[in-house]
């Protein structure tokens, strides 16, 4: 493999799709007439053999990448201008009462001016959906009531609804600002459970920590130096964008850890461009996996390719940089077992503040000496649930074989594609025994876990249980979505129409399902909005919400 630092690897395999590197022109003559060499232009390999069997072979794919990424590219000023205007304007209106406090509140002088980072400042997605109550399901009570005093969960059912519910919440509470998840977690989630029962007392939600992390590690010979391994410089993305946090089901002896990403931001570009980036990244004997999802976890820069091969290696393997090698083998400690070649001490500390895979790796070592019994769930929704799954296919990869003892499940909501069908084969074989461990939720028509493309020549494939839900909240146990890439022409009318009946449904969940089921106005607003992509609306967390709590076989 040929990376910008001239290191060789003859088995690690990549192909890069850089929507600024040709021009309109080339991206008409690609689509129009098939030019595979205006094709390629766009297209960086490890292997110039392979750009031109990609440029032919998966053009259309291709060309959706570029046109979509380029238009977000254009749009990622305005869109995060617009974020910042929606944010504001959404909790001036919410802390001030209503559109119309806001007004009585302005001619008295007493108007109320959201600060963000406060807890009291809400992200968009919150206020798509309100709630924050969890639900309380009577497998759930039954537990607690089971239990001795202090003594938390007992049993964890992958199955339990209770158990979906949290990591449902759990994901759009990612979302929030850290001040936002600290109070959810260890007020609100902590009282709801003490209102319900008296015997729910024994359950104490504890928040761990919110980290945020950089987006794509390091690279090598950049121009800012953070700090140093070996002759090699590296430098982090200037810009932070994955955010993840933890919590215990109670402070001591803890039973249960959550760990939940948070997904894509509605006015980030970056994310978005991630979701339909067509770049992967093959290693040997796993399968080919979406670099943009490597580069949000933290284990891998495309800038300088060699740093996803020294990450993503097996243990006891030769080191990409011999630097790195010899820091290993002289800062050997209590953590260096399973460690991809590089181990606690041996890990620079601004990279294990930096890497959202480094940062949870070492804190879940951490937790797992303070609570001996513990297991661990990891979730997210829409991007977040693709770095939840990636969570575990690296640990595989690091031979961390003590942490994948202690997974009890990974559960994710509307995420894209993470790896072609070798990968999906190759993880299922650790994540299928004794029992299935990772179950992906998808709602009806959600366009995000239909991206990347999957075809019969494509290479993105889905993997694990799905657990689908119509716009009925009908759950069925999958392999694969109905209209697995949505753009099909024969699904457009149908999903057109359901949208409509999203919409109508909207307006009567809370007369036919109870207060806590009826949406606001921004969110009816989003889904006339939708009517023109269906597919956008469905992926909001509402749904997902509604489906984990409503759903029926």
């Amino acid at each position: 493999m040929a990376s910008s630092t001239g290191i060789q690897g003859d088995d690690f395999r990549y192909l890069i799709v850089r929507p600024d590197k040709g021009g309109i022109w080339d991206v008409l003559k690609y689509s129009l007439r098939g030019d595979i060499e205006c094709g390629s232009k766009f297209l960086e390999s490890s292997d110039q053999d392979v750009v031109g069997g990609e440029a032919a072979d998966h053009r259309w794919i291709i060309l959706v990448s570029i046109v979509a990424r380029r238009i977000i590219h254009f749009l990622g000023k305005p869109m995060e201008l617009t974020g910042y205007g929606v944010d504001f304007f959404l909790n001036l209106l919410s802390q001030n009462g209503s559109l119309f406090g806001l007004f009585y509140n302005l001619l008295r002088g007493d108007i109320v001016i959201p600060k963000r980072g406060t807890e009291t400042f809400i992200s968009t997605i919150g206020h798509l959906d309100e709630r924050m109550d969890l639900y309380q399901a009577k497998n759930l009570v039954g537990d607690l009531h089971n239990s001795t005093p202090g003594e938390g969960i007992k049993n964890v059912e992958l199955d339990d609804r209770a158990t979906m519910d949290l990591c449902m919440m759990a994901s759009k509470l990612a979302y929030e600002n850290a001040e936002v998840v600290r109070n959810v977690v260890v007020h609100h989630w902590k009282q709801l459970m003490t209102l319900k029962s008296a015997c729910l007392q024994r359950m104490q939600m504890h928040f761990v920590d919110f980290y945020d992390c950089w987006d794509g590690p390091f690279l090598f010979n950049g121009a800012l130096i953070p700090f140093v391994i070996g002759n090699h410089f590296i430098d982090y993305q200037k810009k932070k964008s994955t955010q993840v946090f933890l919590l215990c089901d109670k402070p001591k002896d803890a039973t249960l850890i959550l760990i939940s990403f948070r997904g894509t931001e509605p006015f980030d570009a970056d994310d978005w461009s991630t979701d339909f980036d067509y770049s992967w990244y093959e290693i040997p004997n796993l399968g080919k996996l979406h670099m943009g999802f490597l580069e949000a976890l933290g284990v891998g820069n495309r800038e300088d390719t060699a740093s996803f091969h020294y990450h993503l290696q097996k243990r006891g393997t030769k080191h990409c940089y011999p630097e790195a090698a010899k820091v290993e083998s002289s800062n050997e400690g209590p953590h260096s077992e399973g460690s991809a070649g590089i181990d606690k001490k041996g890990i620079p500390p601004e990279m294990l503040e930096m890497s959202a895979y480094y940062v949870v790796r070492e804190k879940l070592k951490t937790l797992f000496e303070e609570h001996k019994n513990a297991k661990y769930i990891v979730t997210g929704h829409s991007l977040g649930g693709a770095l939840a799954i990636l969570f575990p296919i690296v640990l595989v990869l690091h031979d961390e074989t003590n942490l994948l003892q202690k997974l009890l499940g990974v559960y994710t909501f509307g995420q894209p594609r993470v790896g072609n069908k070798q990968l999906g084969r190759f993880m299922e074989a650790h994540l299928n025994h004794p029992v299935p461990k990772y179950f992906r939720v998808v709602y009806c028509n959600d366009l995000v876990p239909r991206l990347p493309y999957d075809d019969k020549t494509f290479l993105y494939k889905h993997f694990g249980v799905c657990l689908y839900y119509n716009s009925c909240f009908i759950e069925q146990k999958m392999d694969e979505e109905p209209n697995k890439n949505y753009f099909g022409i024969t699904h457009m009318i149908p999903e057109h129409l359901i949208a409509i009946w999203e919409l109508i449904r909207s307006l009567t969940m809370g007369y036919t399902h109870g207060p806590e089921y009826k949406e606001g106005w921004f969110s009816i607003f989003l889904r006339v909005l939708g009517l023109s992509m269906p597919g956008i609306a469905a992926h909001c967390s509402v749904n997902y919400v509604n489906s984990v709590r409503l759903g029926k076989s």
